[in-house]
């Protein structure tokens, strides 16, 4: 293990040029994916903060007694998707329709309102399917009026989460696949380049893991170092957009240290796949060469 460290450090020392284009291109390529990555995580924060608002709010007919609702609530409040229902007194739906609208105050004047009942619902559970589940269930009282969730409004909000989840995948697969071939077009260089070294080493008996081995840990170090360099370029991004245009948030340590190994994960992926193929054709090299 000591020797194939000092041959992968040996290999910045052979060709310092490709070795600091090879990590400045994949810090480049997962700096890319960490912005998108803080982009995503921020959108998410939002949808979150959004989707929080979500509920079902059932209007009864005038005249329903608070005890019947209140019983009805019991109801829908066993239901697996409903976090608590809350009862809405005629007087109470007034006065907050007077704090919510009011510049209509004037228009309030003597207006009577239906009681109704708040359904909230649980976290993952305001898709728009489990939504008119809850709607569905509320609807089958005979004293309910009315039902309203914002359902064009819940499906929107649903869309857009969908939505950024598969670009968010998309875009990561395509960065990933994009830096393990750049770290996978450096190792088969620097396999190349010692062809010959290989070619005596496996001569004297070297076998295959010991001449991969310091390959896998070039491109393990080309990765990490590309993944801390892409990380201090995303803080500085961070910080730039926090402080002149909105408040965002940053990945916690544990999803920053994540992404940096995620960067050692690329270089050894980069490397097996890369170095893997081309020391065989060496081993065929040496074939011929016998």
């Amino acid at each position: 293990m000591r020797l194939a460290i000092r041959e992968a450090l040996l290999a910045f020392r052979r060709t310092p040029l490709l070795s600091i284009l090879s990590v400045t291109t994949i810090a480049f390529s997962l700096f890319a994916l960490g912005l998108f990555g803080l982009v995503a995580l921020n959108l998410r924060d939002a949808l979150s903060a959004v989707e929080e608002r979500v509920e079902v709010r059932v209007f009864l007919v005038e005249g329903t007694t608070e005890a019947t609702a209140r019983a009805a609530g019991d109801q829908l409040a066993r239901l697996p998707a409903v976090a608590s229902v809350g009862y809405v007194s005629p007087e109470a739906a007034l006065a907050r329709a007077r704090r919510e609208l009011g510049e209509f105050n004037d228009v309030w004047g003597s207006a009577v309102l239906p009681p109704s009942l708040d359904v909230r619902l649980k976290p993952g559970q305001r898709d728009p399917a489990t939504v008119q589940s809850v709607a569905r269930r509320a609807r089958q009282f005979p004293f309910v009026d009315d039902v309203r969730y914002g359902a064009e409004w819940v499906q929107k909000l649903y869309r857009l989460r969908t939505a950024a989840t598969a670009t968010g995948l998309a875009l990561g697969a395509a960065f990933a696949a994009a830096a393990i071939i750049i770290i996978g077009a450096t190792i088969r260089m620097s396999v190349l380049a010692r062809s010959f070294e290989i070619q005596i080493m496996r001569l004297v008996g070297a076998t295959d893991g010991f001449v991969r081995l310091p390959f896998l840990l070039d491109g393990a170090a080309k990765g990490i170092l590309g993944g801390v360099l892409a990380l201090a370029l995303t803080r500085v991004a961070f910080a730039v957009v926090d402080h002149l245009f909105v408040h965002v948030r940053f990945f916690d340590a544990g999803t920053a240290t994540l992404g940096v190994l995620g960067g050692a994960l690329l270089g050894l992926l980069g490397s097996a796949a890369s170095g893997g193929r081309h020391l065989r054709l060496v081993g065929t090299e040496r074939r011929r060469w016998r």
